[in-house]
This record gives C-alpha cells, sequence and structure tokens, in this order.
C-alpha cells in the first residue's frame, strides 16, 4: 500500500444550523482494504453516520464494525504521518484561539448530552490533527523536542492500548523489566559502574530535576521526610544564570524557597563559571546558611551551553556537595562518539536528568532521573501503601518500582524508547545526534557569510542551537545603540507572526539578559535537511525584507520618527 499517496478520507460541509455532514471521498481499491467493492472494483466507503460507541467492542458482534473503525482512524493517522514529511505541506494552519473556541468550518470543541456518531468522531479526529501543529515537520525548529519517528510512534500506541501502570510487577511485568535494562544502559553511557545506579523514567525533566534537589535533601537531612523544613537549617542550592527555570521552581514545590536558590554568573557562551560557584558558596557559609546542591547544565536551552563538569565536580567535592547536572538536552550527545566529549565529567554527578524525548527523538514524554545512589528513591520516597506494595507476594517485590517515585501511577513512557533503541542501535542514535549538529553547523557558516543576519556569539554552536538576529535593511547601517536595540526587538516577534500566519516554517525567539529578542533554532528533527536550512533563511529574509515599503524606506509617522514597519504608524 503506498500510503505516500493516501489522500484524506473525510470531507466535511456545514449545513446552516452548523452541524456537520460527513462524507467520504473517493479512494483506490488499495487505500480500502476492508471496504466492500463492486463489479468494476470501485471500493463503496463504509458509512458510519448510523454507527455509535456502544455498537463497538466490547459489544456483543462489535468486532468488524471495531475493525472498520479503527482501520478509517489508521488512514487519518497515516495520512497526517505522511504530511509531517511533505516539505509542500504546512508546518500549522494558523488561527487565534477566539476562532477554534467559536468553531471553524464545522470544528466544535463543545461537548454533547447527546452521543455523536462515528463518522463525527473520525471528523473530529482530522480536524484536531488538521488544526493543530506538524512537529514533526522537517521545518519545524520552535522546541527542543520535534521530529515524528515512526517506531516510536507504533511504541506509544502499543502503550495506551496495554493501557497499564508502572507502580507494580504485577500488572506490567514487561514494561518494569524494560524500565530497569534501559535505566541500567543509560547508567554505564553516563559512566557508572554496574555496582552503582537507580533511576525512573518521570513526566518530563522538570520533575526529573525536581528529584534531584528531593533527593539531595534527603540525604543530607533524612529527617526533612517526617519533621519537615522546620527541623532543618537555611538550605541553599546554586545553579547557572543560564539554567532552567525548573531549579528555582523545584525550590519553592520543595519549601526551600526560590530565594534560597544562588544564580551563578556564567560567561558570553552561557557556560557557569567555576571561580564564581566558588565563591557564591563561601559567601552563603559565611553567612550562616548550608549549601546542599548544585546544578551544572549540559546544554543550556538557548544557547546550547556545557557547563565544565569536571570544573565543578571539584569544587563539590571540596565543599561535600550534591552534584546533579541538567542534561536533559545535552544528554543525548552521550550517544555520539564524535560529541560525547563535551559532557567530560558527568560522571562524577550524584544525579543526571536526561531527556530521550529531545535529541533522541523519542515520543512525548520520555525522561529519566539517574541516581548514583541505589536505594536512595525508596528511602526518600516509601510509604508502604499495604493495598499496593504487600510484602508477602509470590514474587520479587524488589521489582515494584511505585513506592520509589513521588507519584502513585506512572504511565508507561519506556516501551517506545526500548523500541527505537532495538530498531536503531547505539550506533543510530549516534549517527543521529550528529545529523542534528551537522545541521547547526550549516546553519552557523551560512549566517557568517550574509550580511542580512548577525549571530548572537561568534563562536561555533557546541550543540544544535544557534541564534541569531535578522536585520533589516533599515537597521544594517544604524550605529549600535538603544534605538538600534529598541527597533531591532520588534523585528523578530513581527517575523514569528507572519511565519506562523503562512505556516510553511516555525522558529522561536526570546530575549536573554541584555540581548534584545533574537531567533534561537534548534535541531533535533532527523528528518530536517540542509535544504530545509537554507529554506528558514530565505523565508526570514523574506519577511523581514516585506516587511519595508517599496522604496525602502520607513514611512516618518506624527511623532517625526521612522518606525521599523509601516504598521508602525499609529495613534500610539
Amino acid at each position: 500500500m503506498d500510503y505516500l499517496q493516501l489522500p484524506e478520507s473525510i470531507t466535511e460541509k456545514s449545513t446552516p444550523g452548523g452541524q456537520i455532514l460527513a462524507e467520504s471521498k473517493q479512494r483506490s481499491s488499495s487505500d480500502n482494504i476492508n471496504s466492500p467493492q463492486t463489479s468494476d472494483n470501485t471500493c463503496i466507503p463504509k458509512d458510519f453516520s448510523c454507527i455509535y460507541n456502544k455498537d463497538l467492542l466490547p459489544a456483543l458482534s462489535g468486532e468488524d464494525t471495531t475493525k472498520d473503525f479503527f482501520q478509517e482512524l489508521v488512514n487519518i493517522l497515516l495520512s497526517y504521518v505522511c504530511k509531517s514529511f511533505r516539505r509542500s505541506s504546512k508546518v500549522l494552519d494558523f488561527h487565534h484561539p477566539h476562532q477554534l473556541r467559536e468553531g471553524l468550518e464545522g470544528f466544535s470543541l463543545e461537548l454533547p448530552d447527546q452521543p455523536e456518531n462515528l463518522e463525527q468522531l473520525l471528523v473530529d479526529c482530522r480536524d484536531t490533527l488538521k488544526y493543530g501543529v506538524k512537529t514533526g515537520h522537517p521545518r519545524f525548529f520552535n522546541q527542543l523536542s520535534s521530529g515524528l519517528d515512526v517506531i516510536g510512534l507504533a511504541g506509544e500506541w502499543l502503550t495506551s492500548t496495554a493501557n497499564t501502570n508502572m507502580f507494580t510487577y504485577e500488572v506490567s511485568p514487561v514494561f518494569i523489566l524494560m524500565e530497569e535494562v534501559l535505566l541500567r544502559k543509560m547508567q554505564e553511557i553516563v559512566g557508572w559502574s554496574e555496582e552503582e545506579g537507580d533511576g525512573v523514567f518521570c513526566p518530563g525533566g522538570t520533575m526529573s530535576n525536581l528529584y534531584s534537589v528531593l533527593l539531595a535533601r534527603y540525604h543530607f537531612f533524612p529527617e526533612v521526610k517526617t519533621k519537615g523544613m522546620t527541623a532543618l537549617p537555611r538550605l541553599i542550592l546554586f545553579t547557572s544564570a543560564h539554567s532552567h527555570y525548573s531549579v528555582k521552581k523545584s525550590a519553592a514545590v520543595l519549601g526551600i524557597g526560590s530565594e534560597n536558590v544562588v544564580v551563578v554568573k556564567c560567561n558570553d557562551r552561557g557556560k557557569m563559571i567555576p571561580a564564581e560557584l566558588e565563591s557564591s558558596i563561601i559567601t552563603a557559609k559565611d553567612q550562616g546558611c548550608v549549601p546542599f546542591y548544585v546544578n551544572a547544565t549540559a546544554g543550556t536551552t538557548v544557547y546550547g551551553a556545557f557547563d565544565p563538569l569536571n570544573a565543578i565536580a571539584d569544587i563539590c567535592e571540596s565543599h561535600g556537595l550534591w552534584l546533579h547536572v541538567d542534561a536533559a538536552w545535552g544528554g543525548g550527545l552521550l550517544m555520539s562518539k564524535r560529541h560525547r566529549v563535551k559532557l567530560q565529567g558527568i560522571e562524577r554527578a550524584w544525579s543526571v536528568t536526561w531527556n530521550p524525548h529531545k535529541m533522541m527523538g523519542a515520543p512525548l514524554q520520555c525522561s529519566a532521573i539517574l541516581v548514583k545512589k541505589r536505594g536512595l528513591l525508596k528511602d526518600c520516597n516509601q510509604m508502604c501503601a499495604e493495598y499496593l506494595f504487600q510484602t508477602d507476594k509470590h514474587y520479587d517485590t524488589s521489582y515494584d518500582t511505585g513506592d520509589k517515585t513521588i507519584q502513585c501511577g506512572r504511565h508507561v513512557d519506556v516501551f517506545k524508547l526500548w523500541l527505537m533503541w532495538k530498531a536503531k542501535g547505539s550506533e543510530g542514535f549516534g549517527s543521529q545526534v550528529n545529523k542534528c549538529l551537522e545541521n547547526a553547523e550549516h546553519l552557523f557558516d551560512k549566517l557568517k557569510q550574509r550580511p542580512d543576519f548577525e549571530l548572537v556569539f561568534k563562536s561555533k554552536p557546541e550543540h544544535s542551537n544557534v541564534c541569531f538576529w535578522y536585520i533589516p535593511p533599515s537597521l544594517r547601517n544604524m550605529p549600535p545603540g538603544p534605538e538600534r536595540n529598541r527597533r531591532l526587538h520588534e523585528v523578530a516577534p513581527k517575523i514569528k507572526a507572519k511565519m506562523m500566519e503562512q505556516g510553511m516554517a516555525m522558529i522561536g525567539y526570546q530575549p536573554l539578559g541584555d540581548k534584545v529578542n533574537f531567533f534561537r533554532c534548534v535541531f533535533s528533527n532527523p528528518a530536517t535537511q540542509t535544504e530545509d536550512v537554507d529554506y528558514l533563511l530565505e523565508e526570514i529574509a523574506s519577511l523581514g525584507h516585506d516587511m519595508q515599503n517599496a522604496s525602502g524606506l520607513r514611512p516618518i509617522c506624527e511623532s517625526g520618527l521612522r518606525p521599523l514597519y509601516e504598521s508602525d504608524c499609529g495613534s500610539d
């Protein structure tokens, strides 16, 4: 079956009353293997307009109907997957929130009192995908997690079909063992010995980082579990100015307080300065506080910078502090023989956050907290709920992982990654990482050659993050200063808005410190090629240039100033 040619399987039209009437488009016989055929071998589309949820399994004789429904749904999903890889398709069909809330082309978010037929549900499925963002598109550069891995997607489908829970071996025997195997593999790659290491998969890097602070506090002050923060001195933790905000959030959630997070200065490239860390620790001690934890970042969110892990580890060992490495973004580089040197020293960490749903391309969500001290997770979190964790079970209850976690119920995040690892092997992941960083180097080289773009920093990117400004013609000869910065700050948001409205590419932007809004392009999608990188630059340049008036001069407003864009002339 040639799914690359698969058309949309359902179309709809709105009646004056707003009700959707769905009808199937004509399809080739190869696309309808379960549909009845006429004498000339054309397919008769399945009619779901009189079929309802009650007619599906577990209804008696519901197997065939369920099969037909699933086949139609798979057709919709396959069409979406194929479109996600086509460069001629849009990354998104953008609409403002009020437009979606009010209903578009019959698509309604409102919930009915009476059941709707399966035809309507299929239309809703298709429209939900239609108005969403194709994060697997080769020209989606907006987030650290992108791409659409077919094997990972198959794993997610199987996981949802199994619909089980990761808290005990008795309800999730295979997945529990898979998680143990995967965590040991990841610990080995980090550089820990077979005798040490523990971990668990959690709902994202923020939760993984929270676990690290929780465990560090319990390690030094186990009484906090029963007596709370009132029994502890004033604790201080340290993180870099370019680290993820989840470190401060963790301190707030755990009752330590965000004001007790010391933000350590970074150099121009976004790396923590070890001397500043040492000085901050000494200052905290002199003030009567108790430092206990340092977060080092391997792959910062914006710059993609790697903190000097060995130098930070030396300081932590000298002062007896817990070293956590947030490698949510950079952990994937451990899979590359070429790039893993950038995480040298990570084996000295007491805990590590690693998100395979980022650089390794696993479907969201897939994040692990790895802990060097075995048993600490259970000691810290164990509550011995007798209705789940009975001690007299007939199997080895050490495989019941629920008491190691903050959660009770836990989604199966492991299978899709396990299946992807089987499909690619460690070497396949390494090649995937290398390709993403090659795309970043290509973009960096292109930017250096163009007068209409300016790099945020001149050095070669360490990760796949590339940060830059587009400089419109009206600003290219303008001297540096507050006025230029003010106008440059407006460029990226307006280009991004136009880009989203056109829908053919998507990239993020942000300010950072004293730097006004700049674009941040990140690569984690193996489908992205250098042609997509080149397209992005031309798209930005075209949208930026089109914002100028025909003569290339900015019109004069009543204020006497020439605004960056014609639309800026207004009553404000």
